[in-house]
């Protein structure tokens, strides 16, 4: 199992519902009618619009930005913190699958501009472990027959899924 078919995107959704990654996985693809994407990219590009190496895109994944200097660094860029953990996860993915490369990465951020914030992030070897173990379950349940049960969280409400799973 080395994930490579598996995007950024569906570990950040395998964090943050599970219905949702499957819905995404069968292609029913609601974000790009959300305005909180949008908003999102609108975010990256007034901010971040400088940086040389954006949203680069390496076999299933695309990164925001990666800083290259005396080491590479992968930067993500975030509208809120709501969602933090996937945020964090989807990082360690995307340093993961640069290691599965072979291009020497350790470490990524995590920026949240309307904030005023950023996170480090790095990979740890026990991190590696559970992204295995996570990529393992994700394919699992891409192939279940039916999508998972909604999880009636607080987020739910704020998600482009959301009249897909209540209405």
């Amino acid at each position: 199992m080395d994930g490579i078919y598996i995007t950024g995107t569906e570990v950040a959704y395998y964090i943050v519902c599970k219905r949702k990654l499957w819905l995404f996985s069968h292609g029913i693809e609601l974000e790009r009618f959300s305005d909180f994407v949008e908003i999102g990219k609108v975010i990256s590009e007034t901010y971040f619009k400088r940086e040389k190496f954006k949203e680069i895109e390496m076999q299933s994944f695309k990164i925001d930005f990666i800083k290259i200097g005396s080491e590479i660094i992968v930067n993500e860029v975030k509208k809120s913190k709501k969602l933090e953990e996937a945020h964090i996860w989807q990082t360690k993915f995307y340093i993961y699958q640069l290691q599965k490369l072979g291009i020497e990465c350790k470490k990524g951020i995590i920026h949240y501009p309307k904030l005023l914030k950023k996170i480090d992030v790095e990979l740890t070897e026990s991190d590696k472990i559970k992204i295995e173990e996570a990529l393992g379950k994700i394919e699992k349940i891409e192939k279940l027959e039916k999508p998972p049960d909604v999880i009636n969280k607080p987020y739910c409400k704020n998600c482009a899924y959301y009249q897909f799973c209540y209405i």
